[in-house]
C-alpha cells in the first residue's frame, strides 16, 4: 500500500512537471482582418508588436492576417470570420459591424487617438512612364479614349475614395450635384474592369498592362515601385482629393469571447506608438506622430483634401445616397458592376 501511494504521488508530480512546460509554450493568437493594400504594412507591424508584447508581458502572441477589399472583409466578419481586430480603410465598414452585427461598440472612434485612425493616405494617379495620355487632373480621367483602372466602390474602400474624390472635385468646380453626377458618370464609363480590391486593380494595371491610369492610394505606388522598379511609372497628385483616414477597432464581441481584449487593444495602441508610426511611414502611409511625420516629410508632398464630413454630409449620408441599392453609384453604372 505504501509503495502504491508513493507511486501515485510520483505519477501526479511527474504530470505537473510535464504539464508546466506545455503551459509555458501556449500562446495567444489574434486575427487582424484588414483591407488588401495594407498587407505589407502588417507583415512588418506584426513581428514588431509580437516582440514588444513578449518583452513587456513575458507572454507570446501570434498575429494572423486576412486581407481583401475593405467592404468584402467587413461582410466576412459579419458572416462569422472571427476577427479580434479590424483595420479597415473607411468608416462605414466598421460602422456596419456596429449596426448590423453588434460586434463592435458604438464608441469605437473615441477609444483611440485621431478618431481611431493611425494614419492617413492620399489618392494618386499612377501613369505609365512618359505619361503618354498627358494626365494631370481629374478632368483628364473623363476624356474619351482614356482607360481608368479603379476597384469596385461597392466592395473596396479604395474605389469608394476614388469615387468620392471625383465627386467632390466636380462639386467644388461646378457647384451642383447634377454636374458632379454627369462628371463621375463619364469617368466611370472609362473603367474597363472593376476589380474587387485595390491590389487586384494594381495587378490589372501594372502586371496585366490594362489601362492608362491607375487611381489608388499613394502607398500602393510605393509598393509597386519596390516590386517592379521606378522606371515604369510616374505618380501624379491630383489638385484635390478626399482625405483617407483608415480606421481601426477591436471586435468586442469576439475579443471578449476569446479572452483577447487586452492583447487586441495593445495591438491597436501599438499602431499609434513611435515604433508603430515609424513602420507606417516606411510603408508610404502618412503618420500621425508629429516627430515621425517630420522625419519622413520629404516622402509626402503637401496635398489639398476635403473630408466626407465637411463637404459631403458625413459617411452615413454618403452611404445612403451613393452606395445603397439603387443609389447614385448604381444609377451611374446602370445597376452597378
Amino acid at each position: 500500500m505504501i509503495f502504491k501511494k508513493a507511486l501515485l504521488q510520483a505519477s501526479v508530480a511527474a504530470t505537473f512537471v510535464f504539464a508546466a512546460p506545455i503551459a509555458l509554450m501556449a500562446q495567444t493568437e489574434i486575427l487582424n482582418v484588414s483591407y488588401d493594400v495594407s498587407r505589407e504594412l502588417y507583415k512588418d507591424i506584426n513581428p514588431a508588436f509580437e516582440a514588444e508584447w513578449k518583452s513587456k508581458t513575458g507572454s507570446a502572441v501570434t498575429i494572423k492576417q486576412s486581407h481583401g477589399g475593405s467592404s468584402k472583409q467587413a461582410l466576412s466578419v459579419l458572416s462569422g470570420l472571427e476577427a479580434d481586430v479590424v483595420t479597415m480603410n473607411q468608416v462605414p465598414d466598421i460602422d456596419a459591424l456596429v449596426e448590423q452585427g453588434s460586434l463592435v461598440a458604438k464608441d469605437w472612434r473615441t477609444r483611440l487617438p485621431f478618431g481611431a485612425s493611425p494614419y492617413t493616405t492620399a489618392t494618386i494617379f499612377l501613369v505609365r512612364k512618359g505619361n503618354p495620355k498627358g494626365i494631370k487632373d481629374w478632368d483628364d480621367l473623363a476624356k474619351s479614349g482614356v482607360q481608368v483602372i479603379v476597384p469596385n466602390p461597392k466592395t473596396s474602400g479604395n474605389g469608394r475614395y476614388t469615387y468620392l474624390s471625383a465627386w467632390g472635385y466636380a462639386l467644388q468646380k461646378d457647384g451642383n450635384s447634377g454636374a458632379a453626377k454627369d462628371f463621375v458618370t463619364k469617368l466611370f464609363a472609362n473603367v474597363p474592369v472593376f476589380d474587387g480590391g485595390g491590389r487586384g486593380a494594381s495587378t490589372t494595371f501594372a502586371q496585366n498592362g490594362i489601362g492608362d491610369v491607375l487611381v489608388t492610394f499613394e502607398n500602393e505606388a510605393v509598393a509597386l515601385a519596390k516590386e517592379l522598379g521606378t522606371d515604369k511609372f510616374e505618380i501624379i497628385y491630383p489638385s484635390i482629393n478626399v482625405e483617407a483616414a483608415p480606421p481601426v477597432a477591436v471586435v468586442d464581441k469576439v475579443a471578449d469571447k476569446r479572452g483577447t481584449r487586452n492583447v487586441a487593444t495593445a495591438y491597436l495602441e501599438f499602431l499609434f506608438s513611435p515604433a508603430g508610426q515609424e513602420i507606417i511611414a516606411q510603408h508610404g502611409f502618412r503618420p500621425r506622430d508629429p516627430a515621425v511625420a517630420a522625419k519622413f516629410a520629404g516622402r509626402f508632398p503637401a496635398v489639398k483634401t476635403f473630408t466626407v464630413e465637411g463637404l459631403l454630409g458625413g459617411w452615413a449620408s454618403v452611404q445612403r445616397e451613393h452606395f445603397a441599392e439603387g443609389g447614385v453609384y448604381d444609377q451611374i453604372t446602370a445597376g452597378g458592376r
